[in-house]
């Protein structure tokens, strides 16, 4: 069995988001990008199935610019056997990413699409439903076990009740949460090897997807800073603060 695992090229982490001066956006510029966290757990769970030997191979695909292609790279130095690039420039969305995603599932023809739950980026959290919708095949969310039999992989969830076991047939799309795993780390050797594992190249239009915007970002903001907390000396001044100050009574 074949998996696709979908990577997204995101700020890292670690580093403090700053808005551009003229309120247009996210500062990128001489920014440290690396994989989306929610991906490297994809990355990983796909590679943990292949060990097991239940899968055959992992493909990874990722949608973005050209430097996307070290993204990808991490990937095939994790252990993944091949990647794919669709290069765009385009600002993409959920649902282009899902349709773009969509055509090469059928090119390519995985038993099991992983996704990871979203990017932290945009925190859209949509990606991998709209992509069980295009394709008619049925859904595990935010993943914090997968376990796959014949024919069937088992999904379990954390919800509020306590943890909730689903049973899909494959073909099938998992979202993966934080839970799942613990990323591995590529070691020196793994990336050298990377290097000269194959990635292949395509655009959107070979998919027929168009990546222009839906949405219109007319502003972007940094939050305002939090105020100062007081001590208050007795019950009825909080109470009487909560009425008249901050207004939730």
């Amino acid at each position: 069995m074949k998996i696709l695992v979908t990577v997204k090229r995101v700020v890292d982490f670690n580093v403090k988001i700053r808005v551009k001066a003229d309120g247009t956006g996210v500062e990128l510029a001489n920014v440290k990008m690396s994989m989306n966290p929610f991906d490297e757990i994809s990355v990983e769970e796909a590679l943990r199935l292949k060990e097991a030997g239940k899968a055959s191979e992992v493909v990874v695909v990722s949608i973005g610019p050209a430097k996307a292609e070290e993204t990808l790279r991490t990937a095939l130095a994790m252990g993944a056997d091949r990647a794919i690039l669709v290069e765009t420039e385009d600002q993409v969305e959920p649902l282009a990413v899902a349709k773009i995603v969509k055509g090469v599932a059928e090119a390519e023809q995985p038993g099991l699409i992983i996704v990871g739950k979203q990017a932290i980026d945009d925190d859209s959290n949509q990606t991998g439903q709209m992509l069980s919708a295009l394709l008619g095949w049925p859904q595990g969310t935010f993943a914090s076990k997968v376990e796959i039999g014949d024919g069937k992989v088992n999904v379990t969830r954390e919800v509020d009740g306590g943890l909730q076991t689903v049973e899909l047939k494959l073909p099938a799309v998992v979202t993966t949460d934080l839970r799942l795993n613990e990323p591995r780390y590529a070691s020196l050797p793994n990336i050298m090897k990377a290097k000269k594992k194959p990635l292949d190249k395509k655009s959107p239009a070979d998919f027929g997807v168009d990546t222009r915007p839906r949405l219109k970002v007319l502003k972007t903001e940094e939050p305002s800073g939090r105020k100062a907390g007081i001590k208050v000396k007795s019950v009825a001044e909080l109470v009487e603060k909560l009425k008249t100050e901050a207004g939730v009574l």
